[in-house]
């Protein structure tokens, strides 16, 4: 139509290409009706042009991206085709024996925490394609891996949970070093795969799906294989990083992964060197025919050493060996371990003994000796990602812990540091400045609990909030009692996504939270100021700055500290936010449970009867059963009076415990330690 346009009532942009002569009078005159006149039709059709570009850029740029979802659109089976078709028709049937009249859904308070999924703003993930794996920033993970990524940051806070010493820190002020958040790629691995309504650091990894045999490591061919192509590192280090998922979960001196020193090099950067070095399950190696002769080691062990016997084909297939090509004698070698079943290689280089796969940056492979030959995909992963996962595949740094028996210390510092600025996202214990407890003063008509199931009163009663968002910023606010930016905020409940995606779903749920208030209240109990927000204190009470107010109170009082430790245990009233599995309530959680157990550790401490002592040992060890300081200071009492048996069972349920958590206890649980003073009254 346009064009129609333009030729019918402005014409062509030029009748014919100028002459000379009109070239000259034109230099000589230039602004007349004419040349006014060919200017602006040469402009309309130009301008015309450049919308039909944009027209025709945009529509070649959403044909395109349509065709690639059509590409990875999952199709069903045969069988799930036959499944799906008979589930249908008996849906279709309870539905016609059902009444028409069914009573409607009622809302659901913010205490129940069952919105997860069906709410509007159910939690969004990084990009989840069903069944097939999980997109995070910097990579992509099969569905098992990024389960056993799970598995792995749920073992990284049982173990900090096991070797916490309570009673120890001068003030609740005082820094946890090993609080820190996990990294990024794990943060945003466990809010793709969380379960709602369940508290992770309280899953087992037993609970989560496990695999002998990783999806990156079984889809390998047996006779080795060779990246190429521009994922060809980030496929290797997949590779890597899964072979040593899996091994989690093997003896402490298994080893299960072989690498060169020039692979790891090239794949990690220089800072990973000391990472891999402590990671048991890891060898690394100087040269490619050595990693051959370790490879041949493992898999065939001398009949004459005490070592486990040769694995069988599925266990075999974990070995895994990391390498450049390896020179002609070890290439044979190496060969003849592949022809057995004993290993499985990745050669960063030409491989002529195995196959060769080319690998895109999204993990997609094709077979470079038969083209067009589609592969499995892979687990993918670049320098930053993999680096982030081996932080938690890697153990504790072992740093110097007093000694299990020693009693807390209460003592006054004797200058009180003002708490810094605040720092998002923070620990538990946020509020640094302790708040002294007003001589009178009234109850605020709203209650915010999130100690336990998070709980919203207003006079008494529980506010319906229907977005389990609202519920995760509640409670941010409060763990973080200083506030925080619009940024902060959605970098913790949405993690691995852009901010800019997901700002106005903040906004939308804060209004939505607003409106459940004011149906209720017109009081206003979240501000936003300066692009922070934060709760209003004047017109809120919260469990959590009360149990924090009170841990203050006992760590610097002079007078009847029993009194002041049991007004700490007084006020927890459960985990903070128990049951939901948010990305970054972990290290808030774990500080949280960290003031209740310093006040039962320090409470036992001043008890004159050893029983009363081992009592408050018992509460605090049902708070953390996986602390084992708890556990060695009541062995230790029970020990001292005599009572074995009791000793022994406690000493049997922990190990019990751990074990089937995946960690080792102690080789000094239980045993009798010299100067120790955990039995009260002595």
């Amino acid at each position: 139509m346009p064009p129609w346009l333009l030729a019918r009532f402005v014409g062509p942009p030029l009748h014919s290409w100028p002459t000379l002569q009109q070239l000259r009078l034109w230099v000589a005159q230039p602004l007349t009706t004419q040349t006014l006149t060919a200017g602006l039709t040469v402009f309309a059709w130009l301008l015309w042009l450049l919308v039909a570009y944009a027209v025709i850029v945009t529509a070649a740029r959403r044909l395109r991206a349509g065709a690639r979802w059509l590409r990875r659109l999952p199709l069903p089976t045969p069988l799930q085709a036959t499944a799906t078709g008979m589930a249908g028709a008996a849906a279709l049937t309870a539905a016609a024996n059902t009444t028409a009249t069914a009573p409607p859904v009622q809302p659901i308070a913010v205490s129940a925490g069952t919105l997860h999924h069906d709410a509007v703003d159910a939690h969004p993930a990084p990009e989840v394609q069903a069944g097939e794996g999980v997109t995070i920033p910097g990579g992509w993970l099969p569905q098992k891996t990024a389960d056993q990524v799970a598995a792995a940051a749920t073992l990284v806070w049982l173990r900090r949970r096991r070797s916490y010493q309570p009673g120890l820190r001068e003030s609740p002020d005082q820094d946890d070093p090993d609080l820190a958040p996990l990294p990024a790629a794990v943060t945003a691995v466990q809010a793709a795969v969380c379960v709602p309504d369940q508290d992770s650091s309280e899953r087992s990894p037993d609970e989560q799906p496990t695999a002998t045999a990783p999806p990156s490591i079984a889809a390998l061919p047996p006779t080795g294989v060779a990246f190429a192509g521009g994922g060809a590192a980030d496929a290797a280090r997949g590779v890597l990083v899964t072979a040593l998922l899996a091994a989690l979960r093997d003896p402490p001196d298994a080893i299960r992964v072989v690498i060169t020193r020039s692979a790891l090099t090239t794949l990690l950067p220089p800072a990973a060197t000391a990472v891999c070095d402590s990671i048991p399950a890891l060898r690394v190696t100087e040269t490619a025919a050595h990693a051959v002769e370790r490879i041949n080691s493992l898999a065939s062990p001398t009949p004459d050493t005490a070592g486990p016997s040769p694995p069988t084909h599925e266990e075999a297939s974990r070995l895994v060996l990391i390498t450049e090509p390896p020179p002609a004698p070890a290439a044979d070698r190496l060969a003849a371990l592949l022809g057995a079943g004993r290993a499985t290689a990745v050669v960063l280089g030409a491989w002529p003994l195995g196959a060769t796969w080319s690998v895109d940056q999204h993990g997609r492979t094709v077979n470079a000796r038969l083209p067009g030959q589609a592969g499995p995909r892979l687990c993918v992963l670049d320098r930053v990602a993999a680096m982030d996962l081996l932080t938690v595949i890697a153990p504790p740094t072992p740093t110097h812990t007093p000694q299990a028996g020693t009693a807390p210390r209460t003592a006054v510092p004797e200058q009180r540091r003002q708490p810094p600025e605040v720092r998002i996202p923070r620990q538990a214990g946020e509020d640094r400045t302790p708040q002294p407890t007003p001589p009178v003063a009234a109850q605020p008509p709203v209650e915010l609990r999130v100690l336990g199931q998070p709980t919203l009163l207003i006079d008494g009663r529980a506010v319906t909030i229907r977005r389990s968002a609202a519920v995760q910023i509640l409670t941010f606010l409060a763990v973080h009692r200083h506030g925080a930016t619009t940024a902060q905020l959605v970098q913790a409940i949405w993690p691995g996504l852009a901010a800019h995606t997901v700002t106005n779903r903040l906004y939308t749920t804060l209004s939505v939270l607003r409106a459940a208030i004011r149906a209720a209240s017109n009081l206003s109990i979240i501000d936003h100021n300066d692009d922070r927000y934060r709760l209003h204190s004047e017109h809120l009470e919260v469990d959590l700055w009360r149990l924090h107010t009170a841990a203050h109170h006992a760590a610097t009082t002079l007078t009847d500290p029993t009194r002041a430790w049991q007004a700490v245990i007084d006020a927890y009233t459960g985990d903070l936010a128990a049951g939901h599995t948010w990305p970054w309530i972990d290290p808030p959680r774990e500080g949280t449970r960290r003031l209740v157990l310093d006040a039962y550790a320090a409470a036992a401490s001043t008890q004159q009867d050893p029983r009363r002592a081992v009592e408050l040992l018992q509460a605090g060890i049902r708070v953390d059963p996986y602390n084992e300081n708890l556990h060695q200071r009541a062995i230790d009492i029970l020990t001292t009076l005599g009572d074995h048996t009791a000793a022994q069972r406690l000493r049997d349920a922990h190990r019990h415990r751990l074990s089937i958590a995946g960690l080792h206890p102690s080789d000094t649980l239980g045993q009798p330690r010299e100067h120790s003073n955990a039995s009260a009254g002595d």
